[in-house]
């Protein structure tokens, strides 16, 4: 991670670390002294691929929310800004993913529950998107780009209703991150 200045504004860059090999891990910025259990968690993304990314790679950038204290266990939703406008229909209806780590990472989500745990939204890569995730209970919904209505809804966070903890900036392989004007609100 690193402060940089993007479009005269102060901004977090995020890179995933290169030697962490698998998909749907906790590469993420946590913020610090922070717990957090229902409430409201808005930020700016805006991701680019890096010049190196494999061809999977998707601009993968996202918010983590109640991490445990040792960061091996959180509920994460994430974009993938290439799919939003992508001309293939499936990749497109791939745009938005829920996961809960370690148990529900992606695959295992739409090999149990195909589509329930992912969504469409128009997005691209080298744009800012706000990103907004209300939480409570066991609910989860986001909502980009201001919009009226949640763009994911997820009713059943495999974490459970109590959970709480930290949060994180999430970036996954072949992502450069960029984030800002992060808003946390605590219900």
């Amino acid at each position: 991670m690193s402060f940089e200045n993007l479009d005269n504004k102060e901004v977090l860059k995020v890179v995933k670390d290169t030697t962490v090999q698998l998909v749907d891990e906790p590469t993420f910025v946590r913020i610090k002294d922070l717990n957090f259990k229902n409430g409201s968690i808005e930020v700016k993304v805006l991701s680019r691929l890096l010049k190196n990314a494999p061809a999977f790679a998707r601009g993968f950038i996202g918010i983590s929310f109640r991490i445990d204290d040792k960061n091996t266990k959180y509920e994460s939703i994430y974009i993938r800004p290439t799919n939003g406008r992508s001309d293939d229909q499936i990749r497109r209806n791939h745009s938005i993913q829920y996961y809960a780590y370690p148990d529900f990472k992606f695959d295992k989500l739409r090999q149990i529950s195909p589509e329930k745990y992912e969504s469409y939204s128009d997005m691209g890569l080298n744009e800012w998107i706000t990103m907004r995730i209300e939480v409570k209970g066991k609910e989860a919904q986001l909502f980009l780009n201001n919009s009226k209505y949640p763009v994911l809804i997820v009713n059943d966070l495999k974490l459970g209703e109590n959970t709480q903890g930290g949060i994180g900036l999430w970036v996954e392989i072949g992502t450069e991150g960029y984030f800002r004007d992060l808003k946390i609100t605590k219900q």
